[in-house]
């Protein structure tokens, strides 16, 4: 039996390292790709506490798929990444890169 996966919206993840950096051109990529709603932060990624990361899990739904720009703008580690990823499959959403 094949079991037909519902997509939902496009989520974005932006993040850059320093205040003095810019997001415009991962928030343009992300808006190309179709993105509904950008999560935006400028905060290192070596750093546990990123809030809009945090609103971002809280936000996801059922079939809605995680787009970045890059891996490395979500996590900081193959670790962090399988943390998020694991966190991110929990309400079901899907993850694109």
């Amino acid at each position: 039996m094949v079991r037909k996966i519902e997509i939902g919206p496009l989520i974005g993840y932006a993040r850059v390292s320093t205040q003095g950096q810019d997001l415009a051109q991962q928030r343009g990529t992300l808006r190309e790709a179709g993105c509904t709603r950008i999560f935006e932060e400028k905060v290192s990624g070596a750093k546990r506490d990123r809030p809009e990361l945090g609103r971002l899990l809280e936000h996801l739904r059922a079939g809605d798929v995680v787009t970045v720009t890059r891996l490395d703008r979500l996590a900081r580690s193959t670790r962090d990444l399988l943390d998020i990823a694991e966190r991110i499959k929990t309400p079901g959403p899907a993850c694109d890169r």
